[in-house]
């Protein structure tokens, strides 16, 4: 059995939990983490399969996510657990909230509704894909090669947190390209129908983005969790604990006390 690789903070305190979006890690969440510790939990930044410092696999969905979360739980014998996770973070939270409804004391989904999404990542995978770390040896340079593809700075910056030292001399990304770049329908994949998580649940989404509206997507959300509330922050997108780090937190600790 492969087992997902952590970053735990703090020594006490209720588990909380935390999982990062596609293309992410961990460490994009170790800010707010402190901020949590501070608050009196015990925090576990987890890289999900494919990402970060977590093994690679060729299988990826939703149900191989869940089943990863669960094994990370039971090894470390945690009885009960607050989630919290972004965009496809959030996916696999809800989908794990619905599973094991008896380990998950609360929920928070970080932008991402219980729906489908059509793939919409191609053109950042393109280029991904097309760095050659034979050729290309610095992080300038890979980011000269992104720009081909993606002119959006941020987008890149976050990109580049992924890069490593493979071997002294030779870059690599974190993340499994090669498998990610062809899982765009698992990434997507609604919740399962009868899916139900009927406890406390945070939906905290920014207002800015497009994954998530409440006049469109509140009904769905309410269906599968029944107890959500539905927060937002304004002046912030997608990545909305990065946008406004500290509304984010006072919004979610807020809701958890």
């Amino acid at each position: 059995m492969s087992l997902l690789h952590s970053n735990i903070i703090g020594d006490s305190g209720k588990e909380l939990l935390i999982l990062h979006g596609f293309l992410g890690m961990s460490d994009n969440w170790k800010s707010q983490a402190k901020n949590f510790v501070v608050k009196g939990y015990r925090v576990h930044l987890i890289d999900q399969r494919n990402h970060g410092r977590s093994f690679w696999s060729d299988k990826f969905s939703y149900g191989r996510l869940t089943v990863d979360l669960f094994n990370y739980i039971q090894h470390n014998n945690l009885k009960s657990v607050i989630l919290l996770g972004h965009s496809m973070g959030g996916k696999t939270v809800m989908n794990f909230a619905a599973a094991h409804p008896e380990i998950v004391e609360k929920l928070i989904v970080a932008d991402i509704a219980p729906k489908y999404y059509k793939p919409h990542h191609q053109i950042i995978l393109e280029g991904l894909s097309s760095i050659n770390f034979d050729i290309v040896k610095t992080r300038k340079a890979v980011d000269s090669e992104l720009k081909k593809y993606i002119y959006d700075w941020p987008t890149r910056q976050f990109l580049l947190k992924n890069l490593h030292w493979i071997t002294p001399d030779k870059l690599g990304f974190r993340m499994n390209v090669a498998v990610l770049k062809n899982c765009g329908e698992q990434l997507g994949a609604a919740l399962d129908p009868e899916a139900n998580y009927p406890k406390p649940t945070l939906f905290i989404i920014g207002e800015n983005s497009n994954y998530v509206k409440e006049a469109i997507d509140g009904e769905l959300i309410l269906e599968h969790f029944p107890q959500s509330e539905i927060i937002g922050i304004p002046d912030a997108g997608h990545w909305l604990h990065a946008e406004q780090p500290k509304l984010f937190f006072e919004k979610v600790i807020g809701w958890l006390s």
